[in-house]
C-alpha cells in the first residue's frame, strides 16, 4: 500500500470510497462524501491523501483549516477519514492519519483539531482541552493535537463547508 497526496483524477474514487465507508456507520451524516467535494470545490481541502494497493484507492483522509477565536493561524481539521469497508481494522485509517500529521508538521502546521473517539485518537496525541471549545459536539469527543508552539484558547470554527455542522 502506498500513501501519496490526492491528484486531478482521484476525485471520483475518492466520492465512491467515502460513501461505501460510511454507509452503515451509525454516527454517519450520509452526505460525508459530499462534504470531501465541497471542500475541494472551495478551495479548503488543504491536505488530501489517498492510500492506494496496485489496483485502486482504498483509503483517504481530508484535512481542512480551521478557525479559532484567539487568532491562532495554522490550525487544521481532521476529517473524514474514510476506508474501504472490506479492509478497515487493518491499519490504512492509522496510516494515514501519521503521514498527514507528520506532512502537516513538515509544512509549518501548528495543529489538528477533530470530532471522533477519545479511545482511538488518542494513539496518535490528540487529547481534550477545556481551553478549546467546539460547541458542535460533546467536549470528550472534540480533541486536539499541538504540532507547534502552544496550545490555542477559544473557540473553532470548521471550514463553510461543514454547513454550520462544526462551527462554534
Amino acid at each position: 500500500m502506498a500513501i501519496r497526496p490526492e491528484r486531478g483524477g482521484d476525485a471520483p474514487a475518492i466520492f465512491a470510497l467515502t460513501e461505501a465507508a460510511f454507509r452503515d456507520m451509525p454516527h454517519a451524516d450520509g452526505d460525508e462524501q459530499q462534504l470531501v467535494g465541497q471542500l475541494r470545490a472551495e478551495g479548503d481541502l488543504a491536505l488530501s491523501l489517498v492510500a492506494e494497493d496496485a489496483t485502486r484507492i482504498v483509503g483517504h483522509a481530508a484535512f481542512s483549516p480551521v478557525t479559532i477565536s484567539d487568532g491562532s493561524k495554522g490550525w487544521f481539521g481532521l476529517g473524514p477519514v474514510s476506508v474501504s469497508p472490506e479492509l478497515q481494522r487493518q491499519g490504512i485509517g492509522s496510516a494515514l492519519i501519521k503521514r498527514g500529521i507528520a506532512d502537516l508538521r513538515e509544512s509549518g502546521g501548528r495543529g489538528i483539531v477533530l470530532v471522533g473517539d477519545p479511545a482511538y485518537y488518542a494513539r496518535f496525541g490528540f487529547e481534550c482541552d477545556p481551553a478549546l471549545r467546539y460547541d458542535g459536539a460533546e467536549p470528550r469527543y472534540f480533541q486536539r493535537l499541538v504540532l507547534e508552539g502552544d496550545a490555542p484558547r477559544g473557540a473553532v470554527t470548521f471550514a463553510p463547508a461543514f454547513s454550520g455542522a462544526r462551527s462554534a
